[in-house]
């Protein structure tokens, strides 16, 4: 039997149980298909840090396939079009691939199975639980974080299993190497994308640095590794699971010791797992503005405000280093994307959903249930039952860089500019100021 098997964000060996079911067949080809980044709110295309860091994951599964003597296929466009014609080429019997949160990420799905003739299955990859192992129907998901909480906390996690110590050869094929688009990790985060980079993070941060065990107290750091575990972009892109992480955490606190700070890794998990599982249920309504009109937060779209954010030139100088790091690296700490995030909604007064998008272009961690429902979270639109979250800005300044250090090396500081250029009618209003106008 022949199968195709279609990495999505799985890109690993180690515990995929979606790969493990082809390990019998006589040819496994394995594919991998260029995500599509669609124009969205004002937004397009991908960053070249997230851009880079997916390029060299693809790369590390691919020197850990040629290991086994297997290969990967990348190809760029439509899977409901590719993969029909690889089945028909290749004289595939089945066709398999990780599940993943997402409305279009679902629909691509449901249109390839319309054009398949041979069978396609889904496997969970990216959750700690599998859905049947929820103690509620998807439908009847808990609305808020907490609830959810107590009731899946106590379920056993199943264990990581091993990456397969042979794999079926590969039809032959056409495969193609991995493009570089020239971009090198920044010097202040440098990571490289793939498993065993991941694999050595976790280990350092766990076993080795023992800095698991000031977590919760260095977790709000505004650099990457000297506080946050910085795990988020392996487990985004699937290079290491979120089951390995549990595993590590859970072995370190049996075999060393445990504390609040090994318990909030965990708990940050529980999280994690929320806003995948949330995401499944709320299908289009993720994008949304609200869902509800109890909680819409009304906001006008004003382009320069926008511009101004996502270049990092506001009027407040944390936000700027914040968005100067993010574009720089790709990547930045949960507590300045919290910081980011609160100025573009309540002192900005824009549309959330441009900030999501402005987000899912450069996080090299980028997933769509976390970006978008701590988006959600945050604007008071999703899974927080108390509404928007205001941030003071300054004593935000105050509390994470009190002597402006993270500011200054990120480039904050800028020239304050008139909130309006424009009046209504789209009159330069400096032109008009202290001049008399007459009509002609």
């Amino acid at each position: 039997m022949n199968s195709l098997y279609w990495f999505r964000n799985d890109l690993r060996l180690s515990d995929n149980p979606g790969l493990c079911h082809y390990l019998q067949s006589e040819a496994l080809l394995l594919v991998y298909i260029w995500p599509i980044t669609r124009p969205w709110c004002n937004v397009n295309g991908m960053g070249k840090q997230r851009e880079r860091f997916l390029l060299e994951s693809l790369q590390s599964l691919r020197d850990e396939l040629a290991e086994l003597g297997q290969d990967l296929l990348l190809v760029y466009g439509s899977p409901e079009l590719i993969l029909p014609r690889l089945v028909e080429d290749y004289s595939i019997d089945r066709v398999g691939a990780s599940r993943t949160p997402g409305y279009y990420e679902r629909t691509t799905v449901q249109r390839l199975q319309s054009r398949l003739t041979v069978p396609l299955a889904l496997y969970e990859t990216s959750t700690l639980l599998d859905e049947d192992r929820l103690p509620f129907e998807l439908e009847a998901l808990p609305p808020h974080f907490t609830p959810f909480h107590k009731r899946v906390k106590s379920l056993p996690i199943p264990g990581p299993i091993d990456a397969p110590a042979q794999l079926p050869p590969p039809p032959a094929a056409l495969f193609h190497p991995v493009r570089d688009n020239g971009v090198r990790p920044h010097t202040a985060l440098p990571i490289r994308g793939g498993s065993h980079s991941g694999r050595r993070r976790l280990r350092r941060f766990v076993f080795e640095q023992r800095d698991i065990l000031q977590y919760k107290q260095t977790r709000n750091c505004l650099d990457p590794l000297t506080g946050s575990s910085t795990l988020s972009p392996w487990l985004a892109n699937g290079c290491l699971s979120v089951r390995e992480v549990a595993a590590a955490i859970a072995h370190f606190e049996h075999t060393e010791t445990a504390n609040e700070s090994t318990y909030w890794l965990s708990f940050e998990l529980f999280w994690r797992e929320f806003f995948h599982w949330r995401a499944y249920r709320d299908d289009i309504s993720l994008f949304k503005l609200s869902t509800s009109q109890k909680n819409l937060h009304f906001c006008t779209f004003e382009p320069r405000s926008f511009a101004r954010w996502c270049a990092g030139d506001t009027d407040f100088p944390l936000v700027n280093a914040i968005m100067q790091q993010l574009v720089a690296t790709g990547w930045c700490s949960n507590r300045s994307r919290q910081i980011a995030a609160s100025c573009l909604v309540n002192d900005l007064c824009l549309d959330w959903r441009y900030g999501a998008a402005f987000f899912e272009k450069h996080l090299i961690d980028y997933d769509v249930a976390c970006n978008y429902g701590n988006w959600q979270y945050l604007a008071g639109v999703g899974a927080d039952p108390r509404g928007g979250r205001h941030f003071d800005i300054e004593k935000q300044s105050r509390t994470y860089d009190p002597r402006g250090t993270f500011t200054r090396k990120w480039h904050g500081e800028r020239p304050r500019q008139p909130r309006f250029v424009t009046d209504a009618a789209d009159w330069p209003i400096n032109d008009l100021q202290g001049q008399d106008s007459e009509e002609t």
